[in-house]
C-alpha cells in the first residue's frame, strides 16, 4: 500500500485541532515480516538519497522531532536512520538549557547545531521546546533572564513562532530543507507503553516520577501544540502529525516523508570537467605502470 504523506502535512495556514488527528491508521505492512522488509527497503533508498545529498554539496537536511514522552522518538530515529552514513548525519538532543545556554536568546543553543550543507542534521527535540515546554511551565520562562518588557508582552508565543518562521524561511533560501514531525500519542497509549517501561527491569530506566508530572499537564501540552503547529507548518517548513499509536508504521511514514524531500531536491553526482578528466586519464596511465 502507497504512502500518502500530503495526508500528514499541516498545510500553512491551518488552524489545527489534534482530536482531528488520528493516533493510528490502518498499517501499511501486513506482518511483521512485510514490516522489516518495507523498512529495510526504506534505509536502502535512504543511504543511497544520503550519499547523493553528500556528493552534491549543495543542500542540507534538519530534520526535527517533537512528542510527548513514550512517543517513540528516539526508535523512529535508530530505525529509519539506521543505513545512514554516520559521517553525513549528526543527532542532537536537546533536554535542560544549561546556565549558558539561558543567557542567550532561546534560537542560540540549537543554531550552533544547524547541518552543514551536504549532511543531514537531526533534531531530537528542538527550539520548539521553547514555545512548548516554557509554555507550559512559567517557571522555565522565568529562569531566561529576559527583560521585563518581553516577559510582559501579551503576544511573546505569537512573537516567538513568527521568530522561528523567519529562521526556518531565512535557511531554507540558503539551501537548508526543513522536516518536521510530530509523533501523535493517544493518552492511553502512553498509559500502555509508560506500564510496560515499569514492568520490565530493562526498560526501569526510561520512566521517572517526573514523567507522571508531565503526562498531568496533557491537555496543556496539546494547547501549546495544536498554536504551534497552526502558526509554524509552513510550505517552506511543514509540520507532519504522524500516527504514534503503532511504532512500526509511524517509521514507514516518517521514511517516506524523507525520501520524498529529498527526491525533491533533484540532486546528482558532479561532473568532472574537461581539465579534470584530463587530469584523471593522466593519473590513470601513472597507476597503469
Amino acid at each position: 500500500m502507497k504512502i500518502d504523506t500530503k495526508t500528514f502535512r499541516v498545510k500553512e495556514g491551518t488552524s489545527v485541532n489534534l482530536k482531528h488527528w488520528a493516533t493510528r491508521v490502518d498499517p501499511y505492512y501486513a506482518s511483521k515480516h512485510d514490516y522489516k522488509k518495507l523498512l529495510e527497503h526504506h534505509v536502502e533508498r535512504m543511504s543511497s538519497r544520503q550519499n547523493l545529498l553528500y556528493a552534491d554539496d549543495r543542500y542540507a537536511l534538519l530534520v526535527i522531532f517533537q512528542a510527548m514522552d513514550a512517543a517513540g522518538k528516539d526508535g523512529a530515529i535508530k530505525h529509519v536512520m539506521s543505513g545512514v552514513n554516520p559521517q553525513g548525519c549528526q543527532v542532537f538532543s536537546f533536554k535542560q538549557p544549561s546556565v549558558e545556554e539561558r543567557n542567550h536568546d532561546f534560537l542560540w543553543r540549537t543554531s550552533r547545531c544547524l547541518p552543514e550543507r551536504g549532511r543531514i542534521g537531526i533534531f531530537n527535540r528542538s527550539y520548539y521546546e521553547e514555545v512548548l515546554i516554557a509554555r507550559v511551565h512559567p517557571e522555565v520562562l522565568a529562569g531566561q533572564h529576559m527583560p521585563e518588557e518581553s516577559m510582559k508582552d501579551g503576544k511573546l508565543w505569537e512573537h516567538r513562532h513568527r521568530s522561528i518562521n523567519d529562521l526556518e524561511k531565512h535557511l531554507h533560501r540558503n539551501g537548508t530543507r526543513i522536516v518536521k514531525f510530530f509523533l501523535h500519542l493517544s493518552k492511553d497509549e502512553q498509559r500502555r507503553r509508560f506500564l510496560a517501561r515499569i514492568d520490565d527491569p530493562d526498560k526501569n530506566w526510561k520512566f521517572s516520577r517526573a514523567d507522571i508530572e508531565e503526562r498531568a499537564l496533557w491537555k496543556s501540552y496539546m494547547r501549546a501544540y495544536e498554536d504551534c503547529l497552526s502558526a509554524t507548518s509552513t510550505d517552506e517548513a511543514p509540520w507532519y502529525v504522524v500516527p504514534a499509536d503503532d511504532k512500526e508504521n509511524a517509521r514507514l511514514i516518517i521514511s517516506e516523508v524523507l525520501v520524498e524531500v529529498l527526491d525533491s531536491l533533484k540532486l546528482s553526482y558532479p561532473k568532472p570537467s574537461i581539465s579534470h578528466r584530463r587530469e584523471l586519464q593522466a593519473i590513470r596511465k601513472l597507476l597503469s605502470k
